[in-house]
């Protein structure tokens, strides 16, 4: 069943199904009745990741208490998605750039990694789960992906189960046809993982590409932008691989 774009979404923590009454947090009740002028028996609906998406009727208390309460399931929970996105994290607002692209092509688990060339000293991952939130919220995802600590390249690889594949973006590969490698892949799971602006090093594109389980792929001939070549990685694993294959 598709998404109802017409209707705001809210993704809220609290448990949803048959009789639930939630009260939303303050910032969400303000922009309902204030940005948006909803009132009581308006419409809305919301999600928690675990129940699926709920028509939800708004019933305010006061001018500051806002309560929702279910009035039939609109979706039933999907299943996450089981690709891993592993990247070198960016400044700030190209970092909210792709974490939201890569929540709206279906990333299950977000797994940054802290590489040679990373220029980013503290990252904020409650700022990667709320633009996680933000993305799932306006395109109609139901399933929240799992936002993970950062990790140092070695042990990243140190503590990966070998028996999903890695998929990774090498800018110095020699081939110019991503989609014959990807095509030639056995059956998932996979990871992708992207390197930051500068690229990886030297030393780890080689222990990258001595790994049983590490597969490389080009991005074209064009130098892309970390976050230009997070969504080109993203369609073509989706397309060749993930679920944008026909079921049949």
């Amino acid at each position: 069943m598709r998404a109802n774009y017409k209707m705001f979404r809210l993704y809220i923590e609290a448990a949803l199904g048959e009789g639930a009454h939630v009260e939303t947090a303050a910032q969400a009740a303000h922009y309902l009745t204030h940005v948006l002028r909803l009132k009581e028996d308006d419409e809305i609906l919301a999600f928690n990741g675990r129940d699926g998406e709920w028509k939800m009727r708004l019933r305010p208390e006061g001018k500051k208490r806002l309560f929702i309460e279910a009035v039939e399931q609109t979706r039933p929970q999907s299943q996450p998605c089981d690709l891993i996105y592993c990247f070198a994290p960016l400044k700030q607002g190209r970092l909210d750039y792709m974490v939201q692209k890569a929540v709206e092509m279906g990333a299950g688990i977000l797994q940054p990694v802290i590489t040679q060339h990373t220029q980013l000293s503290k990252l904020g991952t409650d700022r990667i789960g709320a633009n996680a939130i933000e993305a799932a919220e306006q395109c109609g995802v139901l399933s929240i992906p799992e936002c993970r600590e950062a990790v140092r390249f070695d042990r990243f690889l140190e503590q990966w189960d070998t028996s999903r594949r890695l998929i990774f973006c090498d800018e110095g590969h020699e081939a110019d046809d991503p989609l014959t490698i990807l095509g030639q892949l056995q059956p998932g799971p996979y990871g992708i993982l992207i390197g930051p602006e500068g690229g990886f090093s030297e030393e780890e594109r080689r222990v990258l590409r001595s790994l049983p389980f590490v597969s490389a792929i080009p991005l074209g001939p064009r130098i892309l932008r970390a976050d230009t070549a997070a969504v080109a990685a993203l369609t073509l694993v989706q397309a060749v691989l993930g679920d944008w294959k026909s079921r049949g």
